[in-house]
């Protein structure tokens, strides 16, 4: 009977959520630039996000031809925003974190399917999201 009830919540939920429409952005930054990033994001919109470390493998011919040094110590942020603001906040955030220095990142949005599990109200997400395009405006 509980995991009806379970069942039957988490269907709800991904009900709720199957109405609006999110992306995940990505940026993958050299260590130390996740400040960066949050503070562009967080000013653009975005409600908040999850770093995680990672090593990149680096090309050799490219450090080659840029002539840069590509740092192997990387970090990841995830980043959870309503499709309406995804390119501010992707903006912002290679304006505001360098990704335009070769070497320094990338940053790529892909849409985000089911979701499930989101602490704030829909209603709350797309009040902040109409509020950030009228201030972009």
């Amino acid at each position: 009977m509980e995991n009806e009830k379970l069942n039957k919540d988490f269907t709800e939920a991904l009900k709720e959520n199957s109405e609006k429409k999110y992306d995940m952005i990505l940026v993958i930054v050299n260590k130390g630039y996740t400040d960066l990033v949050m503070e562009a994001a967080r000013r653009n919109g975005a409600r908040g996000g999850t770093i995680m470390t990672a090593r990149g493998t680096g090309n050799p011919s490219i450090e080659k031809f840029y002539q840069v040094t590509i740092t192997p110590e990387k970090e990841i942020v995830l980043i959870l925003v309503d499709r309406m603001i995804t390119d501010k906040v992707l903006k912002a955030v290679y304006d505001s974190s360098g990704l335009q220095t070769p070497g320094q990142g990338i940053a790529f949005a892909i849409p985000a399917g089911r979701t499930a599990g989101l602490t704030a109200t829909l209603k709350e997400a797309e009040d902040e999201a109409k509020e950030s395009q009228e201030e972009a405006k």
